[in-house]
């Protein structure tokens, strides 16, 4: 039932999970589906923690809290990219499933294992998942969806540019975007870098970290 109202979603948006959304999806009765979950809500929880469930833990025990930390925001970033309407609704659940409280547990253990005092740690979770959230939401926005879909686009705008009087604009466009090494899935990996980066100098200037 889970998967079926993940596809719904998946198609129309988290306002498509209704009980008769989801039961035509599987074909049956609405009326059926309350056999097995009370009501929508419990729907809505239990596809949650599916997509919880379906990001890559942090390993316990890591002696690299960066690594551990980085690969799962790109795995973050990889589910939400596919079930980016669960981004408002990740946050919002007052039931959190098991994989959910796993999920946090882990992130928590690597910060808190690596020395973060507890305040620091809230911060880095909530400083990284603001990150993530935001580019996934950015990139759903974007109109590029292919390879050659950015010389497309910014060679049309810069078509229409007048360089006289956009000359900084003009130059991204030309000496950055339309590049063909030009890549907007590194931007990415450029930011994480920077915000661990600044985490990492915290850690090590904080007076109650473990060494």
């Amino acid at each position: 039932m889970l998967e079926a109202a993940i596809r719904v979603a998946d198609r129309g948006g988290v306002e498509a999970i209704t009980m008769r959304r989801v039961a035509q999806e599987l074909g049956v009765e609405a009326m059926s589906l309350y056999h097995h979950v009370p009501n929508k809500d419990a729907i809505l929880d239990g596809v949650v923690d599916m997509v919880f469930a379906a990001i890559e833990l942090p390993r316990a025990g890591c002696d690299d809290w960066r690594e551990a930390i980085r690969a799962r925001a790109f795995s973050a970033r990889a589910v939400l990219s596919r079930h980016s309407w669960a981004l408002g609704l990740m946050d919002s659940r007052r039931n959190p499933g098991p994989a959910t409280l796993r999920h946090h547990d882990a992130v928590l253990g690597v910060l808190r294992e690596a020395g973060f005092t507890l305040p620091m740690a809230a911060h880095a979770i909530s400083l990284i998942d603001s990150y993530i959230s935001g580019f996934v939401l950015e990139e759903s926005s974007l109109p590029v969806t292919a390879p050659g879909d950015m010389e497309e686009v910014a060679g049309g705008i810069l078509a229409r540019l007048p360089a006289d009087e956009l000359p900084y604009l003009t130059e991204m466009i030309v000496e950055h975007a339309l590049r063909p090494e030009y890549d907007h899935a590194s931007e990415f990996d450029y930011g994480l870098d920077l915000i661990l980066d600044a985490l990492e100098a915290r850690r090590e200037q904080s007076p109650g970290t473990v060494t």
